[in-house]
């Protein structure tokens, strides 16, 4: 992977300057007893706004659906679903509900609505769009411009962003004090109701961690795009993982981006990974300092699987504006649009960071 070219630049002065559309591949049925709205938000997490909706449609939070989690310092365009089961939109003008319950900077629109006969679960949007502005970008123009192509052409590591592990970090520390106590516990693991969401965040995050520390090992001896022996390969596009010897055939189809190697997110099951890239994997999963974390993770029982290690991006395009740097493109749903900003920028002062 080669240096970021820009120097450093400012990130999400505004939240203008990151602007998050999902997009979604379904035809409603205008039937059935869920709402579906399309809402644009401004400074607010999508569970608030979850919980907002709940209250308005007078249903329990468990019938708000929606397909995945946004930034908050962001203008993000989002969908949302309300069961509700006497097929009534809620009589109360939303605009007037939410009048006395914003800050200041907090801003919340609904853009459409559709009823449809089933729920918004996650992962059900199809990708990302986003329009991101750096401003004061440090580097020379001619340097970030041939970037900014060969990151269009060939892609980045697909690391997982740092929104994965909260604030400064913080769902690792918590993490690591989750799996101590599941370890020294002698009952079996068996949360209550009220715990599945913030557990499921913690042990996302220690996953996350440990495919992070293998992909910077595949960064490091220059893999992260190409195949080793026995490798578990991802088809671009899908969900599909398979097997299959390294021969010429397979490189020729890593090179054209047909398909991509990948990394066990550690769980229980069948690894699939031999020869080099399962050595390369269990440097990592065998490192005693994570002792704490590969344990708990047996102990709750998750469940393998795996993750590509390549990120392709679609449509990208930029231009400069007074200075400023435009980027547009499309990422498909997992992947983390802070991850192609570190590739391209080596300091990225966000000044809403600081606000938190």
């Amino acid at each position: 992977m080669k240096t970021p070219t820009i120097i450093s630049a400012t990130f999400k002065q505004s939240p203008a300057d990151f602007i998050v559309t999902e997009r979604m591949d379904i035809d409603f049925d205008g039937a059935g007893e869920h709402l579906w709205l399309n809402i644009k938000k401004i400074n607010m997490n999508t569970v608030f706004v979850a919980r907002l909706l709940s209250e308005w449609a007078e249903i329990p939070v468990r019938d708000v659906g929606y397909s995945g989690l946004k930034d908050r310092h962001a203008e993000t365009h989002q969908w949302y679903s309300l069961r509700l089961p006497k097929k009534t939109a809620p009589s109360v003008d939303f605009g007037d509900f939410i009048a006395d319950k914003l800050q200041q900077d907090e801003k919340i629109e609904i853009l459409q609505s559709h009823w449809h006969g089933r729920k918004l679960n996650r992962g059900t949007h199809k990708s990302n769009y986003f329009t991101i502005t750096l401003r004061d970008v440090q580097g020379k123009v001619d340097d970030i411009e041939a970037q900014l192509s060969d990151i269009a052409a060939h892609g980045v590591p697909n690391y997982f962003g740092e929104q994965r592990f909260g604030h400064d970090g913080g769902n690792l520390t918590k993490s690591q004090d989750f799996f101590d106590k599941i370890i020294n516990s002698a009952k079996p693991y068996k949360p209550h109701k009220k715990d599945l969401e913030r557990h499921g965040m913690l042990i996302s995050a220690t996953r996350s961690h440990l495919f992070n520390e293998i992909l910077a090992l595949r960064v490091a001896n220059h893999t992260w795009d190409k195949g080793l022996t026995g490798d578990v390969f991802n088809l671009n596009g899908t969900g599909s993982v398979f097997t299959a010897q390294l021969d010429d055939e397979i490189r020729a189809r890593l090179d054209a981006k047909d398909i991509h190697p990948t990394i066990s997110l550690y769980g229980m099951g069948d690894n699939k990974a031999t020869d080099d890239a399962l050595a390369l994997e269990n440097q990592v999963f065998n490192d005693v300092k994570y002792n704490t974390l590969i344990q708990g993770l047996q102990k709750v029982g998750v469940k393998a699987s795996r993750r590509a290690t390549r990120l392709l991006i679609s449509d990208m395009n930029w231009q400069w504006i007074d200075g400023n740097l435009e980027l547009n493109f499309e990422l498909p749903k997992g992947a983390f649009a802070t991850v192609v900003l570190y590739a391209l920028a080596h300091n990225l002062n966000e000044p809403t960071r600081r606000q938190v």
